[in-house]
């Protein structure tokens, strides 16, 4: 039992998600996923905004069998703060079928970030949704990319669309290849050619290192789960114009879902929608993220 008493009104995942209709290609990654905790083994950070169910490793493998993935990126939840244990736990675990993006501070010490690597670790996250983490200065995001980057480490982005005009020269001036949680969160509800997504199409367009996670329908539909049909504009926007530069996952356990906690075997068959060829679907699925996670 957890020693930790999550939110109240916290959505739990789903407690029996779908075998999906779609047949995931052999080699399938499942690039965004999560762990927490258990609580009462790796306890959440105290300065957390959240503090969610546990959904420990365990749970994660068996749903990534069950939807049909053989690999997982686990990414660092912002409820462990820059504590990594959980993640590099999973990580341990997974005998060489998962990778893992951590959390780190600017005094990160360079015997800690070669235990990240050893682990498993191949990039830092930074958040900058105001509701979920403080955001720093960009010299403080900088100290540590000077760390990282030797190692071939990316760094993970999540921020939402009406911040990218003031964070543009920061992402824009980064060395290493970059990857955006959620296709930076659009409003779904405006036009794919409208210029709040254009300015993201733009950035990615002009900077070749800058990568996308397809990701999180549940998220960002207004509609909501029976299709998320207003989502796939957007991302099949993203898959047939940088085709070598997305990315997919489950977003399990689906942290601060507010609307209704998605099926994750429903979520596998948004994929065809978005990815509508075998090449497109390879490429997203097991050629970029084995290329980005895997290379070495």
């Amino acid at each position: 039992m957890s020693a930790f008493t999550k939110d109240p009104g916290w959505l739990d995942f789903h407690p029996h998600p779908s075998k999906p209709r779609f047949q995931l290609p052999p080699g399938a990654v499942d690039a965004h996923c999560h762990v927490f905790g258990p609580g009462d083994q790796f306890p959440y950070a105290p300065e957390r905004k959240y503090t969610p169910c546990d959904a420990g490793k365990e749970t994660l493998f068996a749903l990534r069998d069950l939807l049909g993935f053989e690999r997982n990126v686990i990414v660092q939840a912002t409820c462990h703060g820059a504590d990594n244990r959980a993640l590099v736990d999973a990580l341990n675990a997974s005998k060489g079928c998962a990778r893992g993006i951590g959390t780190v501070r600017d005094t990160v010490t360079d015997e800690e970030i070669k235990a990240l690597h050893e682990a498993g670790v191949r990039g830092v996250r930074f958040n900058f949704v105001r509701r979920l983490a403080d955001p720093k200065p960009d010299d403080y995001y900088h100290a540590i990319i000077e760390r990282i980057a030797p190692l071939g480490w990316q760094v993970v982005v999540y921020f939402e669309a009406a911040d990218l005009a003031e964070r543009w020269h920061f992402f824009a001036s980064l060395p290493t290849t970059v990857v955006v949680d959620h296709m930076g969160r659009p409003d779904v509800t405006k036009s794919v050619e409208g210029s709040e997504f254009q300015q993201f199409v733009r950035l990615m367009a002009e900077h070749e290192n800058i990568w996308s996670k397809v990701t999180c329908p549940e998220r960002l539909s207004a509609t909501g789960p029976d299709g998320y049909d207003d989502v796939v504009p957007f991302a099949r926007y993203l898959v047939e114009r940088f085709p070598d530069r997305v990315l997919w996952g489950t977003d399990w356990p689906h942290p601060n879902m507010k609307s209704h906690m998605p099926d994750d075997g429903k979520l596998v068959d948004f994929i065809p929608r978005i990815a509508v060829t075998a090449e497109l679907q390879r490429k997203l699925l097991v050629d970029n993220p084995m290329r980005l996670y895997w290379a070495d």
